[in-house]
């Protein structure tokens, strides 16, 4: 149930997987799912989307950037949020701005030069995080605050029950981020999503004395635990100590962190290359982690419909397969999108999934909106 309120801090209790599943999270067999109580998460591969807000940016703003040379990588635009989950999309990628006061993001002598729009200034008035890819620049977005973007997510997984989890991964976007920055951010997840429609570190790793020996050991929960969840990664590894301090393996907090096998937080893994991160990809997999990867990059490979680092990414076994090609972008005219093969519309794991697993058994068309 969709809940929006005023944001404040908010101290998260931690919920057994057993409590949690009586929820919109229910599955199992009375969901017509019966591998759910021993097919896991880190067992199944889904489609994500990257920068998944993004809309293309103004023909002022492609003009200006063109004559720079950046251009050719902001060429592209994204389905809104809930299309997107309607295609098959069941991981998505925001970039947020801090705006505590609001008004941070409310004017733009670039955009005003080129003739391009300003982000609607109503919204950018209001307290609290925005949703852009470069703010005075590339801020051309399908929701424009966290807020509204976590909203459509909600009311989408509301109708939609019987989906696998979705992933949320969140690039901190600010030059400055503080332990106050991901506090607030917190609350905003808090203040928008009820509590049994999220799971988080301290659920996954239950009484293990880690997060990543958890992982390890046992491997994520098993979908019947968390389906119809969502769940929040971090995108910065750069921030992971920070995010980490005075929380060791993550207790008490609410995003995943980008980390390695061996580490107290070993459950996620950002490893964007399918081919560079080969063995990386499936030391990782090997170690139970989940791992997100592209399946694309600046538009290089939709413009001349190369599929090969689409088909690494799907192959390597990595849980999350991104791309900004969810469907074809007829701008470019290629035909290039990224699609999980026999997905219905995501697939079993083609590394470590268990003998008989079907794309059924990961998400079933049939029983997408039952409880």
């Amino acid at each position: 149930m969709l809940r929006i309120r005023l944001v404040a801090p908010v101290v998260l209790a931690t919920l057994s997987f057993a409590a949690c599943s009586s929820g919109s999270g229910s599955g199992g067999t009375d969901a017509g799912y019966p591998m759910d109580k021993t097919l896991r998460l880190d067992q199944v591969q889904v489609l994500a989307s990257h920068n998944s807000y993004h809309g293309r940016p103004a023909d002022g703003v492609l003009d200006a950037l063109t004559e720079a040379g950046i251009a050719i990588g902001l060429d592209y635009e994204h389905a809104p949020l809930a299309e997107q989950f309607d295609l098959g999309v069941r991981g998505i990628e925001l970039d947020v701005y801090d705006d505590p006061a609001g008004g941070a993001f409310t004017s733009s002598d670039f955009l005003r030069s080129v003739g391009a729009p300003l982000p609607d200034p109503a919204v950018m008035a209001a307290p609290g995080f925005k949703v852009l890819h470069q703010a005075g620049v590339d801020t051309n977005s399908t929701c424009l605050t966290f807020v509204a973007c976590l909203g459509i997510v909600e009311q989408w997984s509301d109708a939609h029950p019987g989906h696998v989890p979705i992933a949320v991964q969140i690039e901190m976007k600010d030059d400055t981020v503080t332990e106050e920055t991901f506090g607030r951010l917190e609350a905003e997840i808090a203040a928008t999503l009820t509590r049994d429609d999220y799971f988080t570190p301290d659920d996954v790793r239950g009484d293990a004395p880690t997060l990543g020996e958890a992982v390890r050991t046992k491997g994520w929960p098993a979908l019947g635990d968390i389906r119809g969840k969502v769940y929040f990664l971090l995108d910065n590894g750069g921030l992971r100590d920070l995010y980490l301090a005075g929380h060791p393996s993550l207790r008490g907090r609410t995003l995943f962190t980008p980390s390695s096998p061996g580490q107290d937080d070993a459950a996620f893994a950002k490893l964007n290359d399918p081919v560079k991160n080969a063995a990386a990809i499936a030391a990782a997999i090997a170690a139970n982690m989940l791992v997100r990867t592209r399946a694309d990059a600046d538009t290089l490979e939709a413009r001349t419909n190369d599929t090969a680092t689409s088909l690494a990414a799907l192959r390597s076994g990595a849980q999350v397969v991104s791309t900004d090609y969810e469907r074809p972008d007829p701008k470019i005219g290629t035909g290039y999108v990224v699609v999980i093969p026999d997905g219905t519309p995501a697939r079993c794991s083609p590394v470590n999934a268990p003998p008989g697993c079907t794309p059924d058994d990961v998400e079933n068309p049939a029983y997408l909106t039952r409880r």
